[in-house]
Formats: C-alpha cells, sequence, structure tokens
C-alpha cells in the first residue's frame, strides 16, 4: 500500500460561471480502519481562497500550518491577500524544497482570482502543478472522480446547478473507494458569499 494511501482521502474542485466550489470526503482511516468520521481536509486560507489537502494526513496538518504561516507573512508586506496563481507557486516552491524527503500530500488549490475568475489546481507531492479550466480531482477516490466529473460537468455552471453537480460526483465517486466516504464537505465560492455544506452519505 502507497503512503498516500494510508488514511484515504476524496478531493474535488470544480469551476462556475464567476464561481468555484470545493469539496471532500470526511473519513480519517488507517489503512482499511475508521478512526474519525468528521475529518477536515479542506482549509480556508482566505475569504476567496481555499486549498484541499489528500494524503497523508499528519503531512496535510503540517503544510497547513505552513501554508497559513507564508500567507500571514505574505499579508504584513504586502498589505493585501495572495492571488490563487501566486498561492499555488508557492505551495510548489515549499513542496519541491523538500523534494528529497517530500510531504506526501496532494493539494487541490482553489479561487476567484482578479475580476473573480476561477482558478484551480493541482499538484503531486513534489510541486509539479496541474492547471485545468474546469475540474482537478486528488486523493485514493480520484479515478472514479474524474469518471464522475468527466460526465456530470458542463461549463458556466451557475452556483446552485454547480453545488448539486460537485455533491453528486462526490457521492458517486467515494462509494467505490473503500478508503474514503463517510459523507463530505462542500464550500462554494461567488463573488458575495461563501456556503459551507456537510453532505451525508454511506456510513460504511
Amino acid at each position: 500500500m502507497s503512503i498516500f494511501e494510508y488514511n484515504g482521502s476524496a478531493i474535488v474542485a470544480m469551476v462556475g460561471k464567476n464561481c468555484f466550489a470545493i469539496a471532500s470526503d470526511r473519513r480519517l482511516g488507517v489503512q482499511l480502519q475508521t478512526i474519525g468520521t468528521d475529518f477536515q481536509k479542506i482549509f480556508k486560507i482566505h475569504d476567496k481562497l481555499y486549498v484541499g489537502l489528500a494524503g497523508l494526513a499528519t503531512d496535510a496538518q503540517t503544510l497547513h500550518q505552513r501554508l497559513v504561516f507564508r500567507h500571514k507573512l505574505y499579508q504584513l508586506r504586502e498589505e493585501r491577500d495572495m492571488k490563487p496563481g501566486t498561492f499555488a507557486s508557492l505551495v510548489s516552491a515549499i513542496l519541491y524544497e523538500k523534494r528529497f524527503g517530500p510531504y506526501f500530500c496532494q493539494p487541490v488549490i482553489a479561487g476567484l482570482g482578479e475580476d473573480d475568475k476561477p482558478f484551480i489546481c493541482t499538484m503531486d507531492s513534489i510541486g509539479a502543478k496541474e492547471l485545468a479550466k474546469d475540474f482537478v480531482v486528488a486523493g485514493t477516490a480520484s479515478e472514479s472522480l474524474y469518471g464522475a466529473c468527466e460526465s456530470m460537468y458542463k461549463p458556466d455552471m451557475e452556483p446552485e446547478e454547480l453545488f448539486e453537480t460537485i455533491s453528486q460526483a462526490l457521492q458517486a465517486s467515494v462509494d467505490r473507494d473503500c478508503l474514503s466516504g463517510w459523507g463530505g464537505h462542500v464550500y462554494l465560492v461567488t463573488p458575495t458569499e461563501v456556503r459551507e455544506s456537510t453532505l451525508k452519505g454511506r456510513m460504511d
């Protein structure tokens, strides 16, 4: 078993019309044993920028602390919030710095940039970025997430439809992966509001 599959995870980010949604499952496991059923995998950097961390849970928490620290330093120096593209480059640099003993994490970054244009991207554990205009996925359920998102996604969805689509894709995918599941967390971000929802799913 790969170290990336030790705790199990499923994270997906999807773009809509001037909005985005990022969702994760809620299970924390040790291989096939479930330890927690409300584990946070998506973290807020600022009001319009979120990062989801799939992979080894301990490394995800450590990396999150480093990212918050670096963002606060940036805010103090620049007196503004970091743009999503800049933040993606920061995450990539932090991961590549540790390439010989990496954080076992796959980050998913989602944010609203200039003119409220949605930005999503993911990367591997040593910071190789993968930019997308529709959706990105990470975690042990990534293969089934690709299939579900590929069939459900359509461009320029309004916030309500985007929420429905990402929720259905997540629920359908984690049911096909025994290392992730137990419901989901969904953040729907528009230029004016952030809506956080908890999904109920199969509890097995």
